[in-house]
């Protein structure tokens, strides 16, 4: 039944998705590892992404797929790096972001990561001026094949792949997304940022729109 829940389904699907259409006390959990296994080797394989169950292609089958897959919106790298910081540092303002970046954070490179569903608003700091605090949605989980926040790479999956310095300080650590949050507030109805304020602030770029 559950095999047939996910092959028919549009999206991904929860576990308490799959449980509300099967009959009463079904060990849903026992049937997702059992036919995870069964297709452990086939062509098509059961993956877990932001908390949901989808059937996909095995990995070492995509490029089969190249040629009648669209070509994925190619990311700049400000935007690349605009994300990776929200990724690992969430919940993180504007403000935060350029000073781990060392520049000022562009329009269109957040513009960008808004309307591709990759980041969303996430509440605000308890801060003086309350500035808008961004995280990573489960867009950005699925893109990137993570079954959650705690799966992004540690510091020393990054070092052997070359992206830290071999001589990092003792003491240095990557940030954890995933521990608790208690300076901020999330947004309420009605609440809702002006990017041109929270996000550029007064000066802007060219003037107000």
């Amino acid at each position: 039944m559950i095999e047939a829940l996910l092959f028919a389904a549009a999206e991904p699907l929860s576990a308490a998705d799959l449980a509300r259409r099967l009959p009463e006390g079904a060990d849903v959990g026992a049937a997702l590892a059992g036919l995870k296994q069964a297709y452990a080797e086939r062509g098509v394989r059961l993956a877990c992404v932001a908390d949901r169950w989808r059937f996909q292609t095995a990995d070492d089958l995509a490029f089969l797929m190249t040629e009648e897959r669209e070509e994925p919106r190619r990311l700049s790298k400000a935007a690349q790096e605009t994300l990776a910081i929200i990724a690992y540092h969430q919940p993180v303002t504007r403000a935060e972001i350029e000073a781990i970046r060392g520049v000022q954070a562009s329009r269109g490179t957040l513009d960008v990561l808004l309307e591709l569903g990759l980041v969303r608003l996430r509440g605000r700091r308890r801060t003086p001026g309350r500035p808008v605090t961004l995280g990573t949605t489960d867009a950005f989980l699925e893109h990137y094949g993570l079954s959650s926040l705690a799966d992004l790479p540690g510091a020393l999956e990054m070092r052997a792949m070359g992206l830290l310095d071999l001589d990092l300080p003792s003491d240095f650590s990557v940030p954890n997304p995933a521990a608790p949050v208690d300076d901020e507030d999330p947004l309420e109805e009605g609440d809702e940022p002006e990017f041109h304020q929270d996000f550029l602030g007064a000066e802007g770029e060219g003037g107000a729109d």
